[in-house]
């Protein structure tokens, strides 16, 4: 199985890259993987989403549809895309990279 470094800590990660071991998750690394997607920081509508994920993911065994995040109302829909869109500039078809 392929590693990643993040820091000082060493995940399992898949072919995609995505973590494989949810025990190896600290927020340090969810810093690292936000900072190589773009993102400045992680602020506090970030940790919400974040938080309310992985709560989430230990009770059922998965991560909530959007359906059921939409429903659960923590956090407000709107937060969870207005706070996770792309950090990056989108690049518009036909245009330059």
């Amino acid at each position: 199985m392929p590693l990643k470094t993040y820091g000082n800590t060493t995940v399992d990660v898949d072919a995609e890259g995505y973590l494989t071991d949810f025990s190896q998750w600290t927020r340090t690394v969810a810093e690292a993987i936000a900072a190589e997607e773009g993102f400045a920081a992680l602020g506090p509508a970030h940790w919400k989403v974040i938080e309310f994920m992985q709560k989430e993911y230990k009770e059922n065994g998965q991560v909530p549809s959007i359906r059921r995040l939409n429903k659960s109302g923590s956090p407000p829909p709107r937060s969870f895309t207005s706070c996770f869109r792309a950090a990056r500039p989108r690049r518009r078809p036909g245009s330059p990279a």
